[in-house]
């Protein structure tokens, strides 16, 4: 579960750093200002590469693996509660939101059972 997490993370942000309309198009932002696009190519690239070479890495330390395990799992939870407070919110999950809620839940868990 951690590498499939590690892998999932090291896609998504490397397509952010790339073209992050890419990902922004997804839930309706197909064109960004450049203000925009750096933000997306620092919340999804680089966070998103940092996270998935963070899991990667972390089975060379030990110690370290489970507190980064951990973290990551509770962070895609934690985004997961937030799209389920948009949710309630807003009244619906659109396409891909709703496919980001069943990832995050789906890696989350998964990375809280590999403890």
């Amino acid at each position: 579960m951690i590498l499939i997490t590690a892998i999932a993370f090291l896609a998504m942000g490397l397509l952010a750093l790339i073209a992050p309309q890419r990902i922004t198009g997804m839930v309706d932002l197909p064109t960004l200002p450049m203000a925009a696009r750096n933000e997306a190519r620092a919340v999804y690239g680089g966070f998103g590469v940092a996270m998935g070479a963070l899991l990667l890495l972390s089975g060379h330390w030990p110690h370290w693996q489970p507190g980064v395990v951990l973290t990551v799992g509770v962070a895609l939870l934690g985004m997961a509660v937030g799209r389920l407070v948009a949710w309630g919110v807003d009244g619906r999950l659109e396409r891909f939101p709703a496919l980001f809620l069943v990832g995050e839940v789906v890696l989350g868990i998964g990375l809280l059972l590999a403890l």
